[in-house]
């Protein structure tokens, strides 16, 4: 029987995907256009791949874009297309150290080299900070009798997710002005909870109080956001007190400007929080580590990232996203038609011109400038510095075009 030539390396096909990849934003096709059902007979790997640029390529959003600065979606260094290629060549399961020798291995390399940065002394990948939270939550749970959840009222969905999963009772507290956590809010006896502290809000940025570390009987920052701020000399003071957590959640696939999904759950004790949420099976070599059973190897792409850039660009990409952030708010605390919310230091800019022309104003905007927020009930505008491309002139630009239009 001959072998199967779909599961060969076909470079005329990959060759075909690149120039596609690289006219993505002049992609011209039929859209639309899949059948209802599953074919009977299939078109070919050519043919398919044409039929889905212009949707797959040509109606996604371009994150690298000069004027793309809406979400905490970054754009993506090219050695991780390039690695996320041999990784789905390879298909490695790293459930499995037979398998995936050298991924097991990248894995360990990169938590290693990342978590100093924390104060933490190891952890390991998950596909975001959602279940990077579950984790933590997880072993502060089952390692320190953890009974209850408390948190701020503008902490990430998944701390109240993870304690419903978890079947633990989940106190959310009020925040300040700036949307930090308000430490006079918290409850008196935090003995039996796990107290969660936000680095970097997903509206606004802020930072909770830090020094609150210790007041629980387990203490989780996530910093899915603002956690990659650590490897900058520049801001690394915004972290002041990370180290004093139990646990960091920190997404790769934010500042450290990987392709989804990808993040790391870190411990200050990692055996023993490792051996607390982990299991055995009679199939396994090594303990099943986590939430996840079967997973990839997406730590080659964040290892090949940190190998390629080192510290030092890590951190020149990440300083250039703030400086962009730190522009944008002057330029617009300085604008008589504008209103500012306080900048929370972590390249999270959101305003808004007069409430009642907040959605025509954002429609004059260039695509993927701004996203919307609501904030204690307001509509808001928030633009995300996680493109290290962005074209300031351009935007600052665009919002005050917008100003005048929407003014008249």
């Amino acid at each position: 029987m001959s072998p199967d030539p779909s599961f060969d390396l076909n470079l005329e096909g990959l060759r075909r995907a690149l120039d596609l990849l690289d006219a993505r934003k002049d992609s011209e096709g039929p859209r639309g256009g899949l059948p209802n059902v599953l074919p009977e007979t299939g078109l070919g790997e050519a043919e398919a791949l044409e039929r889905l640029a212009p949707d797959v390529l040509g109606r996604a959003a371009d994150l690298g874009a000069s004027e793309a600065m809406a979400h905490m979606d970054p754009p993506t260094p090219w050695i991780t297309w390039a690695l996320a290629l041999w990784n789905a060549r390879l298909n490695q399961n790293l459930l499995h150290p037979a398998t995936a020798p050298f991924a097991r291995h990248a894995e360990a390399c990169a938590v290693d080299w990342l978590t100093p940065f924390f104060g933490m002394n190891g952890g390991h990948m998950t596909p975001g900070s959602s279940v990077a939270n579950l984790t933590a939550l997880w072993a502060a749970r089952d390692l320190r009798g953890v009974k209850t959840v408390v948190a701020s009222s503008a902490s990430h969905l998944s701390v109240r997710k993870a304690a419903r999963i978890l079947g633990l009772p989940y106190v959310e507290v009020g925040v300040d002005q700036g949307h930090r956590l308000d430490p006079a809010a918290l409850p008196h006896d935090l003995s039996d909870a796990c107290l969660v502290l936000t680095a970097g809000t997903t509206s606004v940025g802020a930072v909770d109080p830090l020094e609150c570390c210790g007041r629980a009987a387990w203490t989780h920052i996530d910093a899915a956001w603002a956690g990659p701020l650590a490897l900058s000399d520049q801001y690394r003071s915004v972290l002041s007190g990370v180290d004093q957590a139990d646990s960091v959640a920190v997404s790769a696939h934010k500042m450290f400007f990987q392709p989804k999904e990808s993040a790391l759950v870190m411990f200050r004790e990692t055996e023993a929080a490792h051996g607390a949420i982990s299991f055995g099976g009679a199939y396994l070599a090594a303990p099943n580590i986590g939430v996840q059973g079967s997973y990839g190897a997406a730590a080659t792409l964040l290892l090949a990232t940190l190998l390629a850039w080192g510290r030092e660009g890590v951190a020149a990409r990440i300083e250039r996203c703030m400086d962009n952030a730190r522009r944008l708010q002057a330029f617009i605390a300085a604008h008589p038609d504008l209103e500012c919310f306080p900048d929370g230091g972590t390249g999270v800019t959101v305003f808004r011109p007069a409430p009642d022309r907040t959605d025509a104003f954002r429609a004059d905007l260039p695509q993927g400038l701004a996203s919307s927020a609501i904030i204690g009930g307001d509509a808001w505008l928030r633009c995300v510095s996680a493109n290290p491309n962005a074209d300031m002139e351009r935007i600052i630009a665009a919002i005050d075009k917008a100003c005048r239009r929407t003014s008249a």
